[in-house]
């Protein structure tokens, strides 16, 4: 099977089911590419009984290929990443997407959320 995020958007149905899927997305980060906002990245997805089995992300202007495949770790050109050992969330930097949902219940949801994250003490 086949989900590909911009037909997705432009109001194509999509059920993800057992099959083996792949999941593309082209152009992920639609709205800093429209903006020239260099930011922007072909993603890939790879599912098996609604489980990923593996992912792609080539970040096209900083020329990054990450890869990632369940139980094998993940990669950025082929240099194994690592996550960090900080613990405490106070030395952390936030970082948010809002999404492109404008309904009002939705906004609602996201404040809110954004809310409760501000309120800890993070560096940014």
């Amino acid at each position: 099977s086949f989900i590909g995020e911009e037909s997705v958007a432009a109001g194509e149905g999509s059920i993800l089911t057992d099959n083996p899927t792949w999941i593309i997305d082209p152009i992920d980060g639609t709205t800093n590419f429209v903006h020239r906002f260099p930011f922007v990245a072909v993603s890939i997805g790879f599912v098996v009984n609604k489980k990923v089995e593996f992912g792609i992300v080539y970040s096209c202007v900083e020329d990054k290929m990450y890869t990632a495949r369940k139980g094998k770790g993940a990669f950025c050109n082929g240099q194994k990443l690592h996550v960090s050992g900080q613990e405490d969330i106070t030395k952390s930097l936030l970082v948010t997407e809002l999404g492109s949902n404008r309904d009002p219940e939705t906004i609602k949801i996201i404040l809110s959320n954004m809310e409760r994250l501000l309120s800890i003490p993070v560096h940014g």
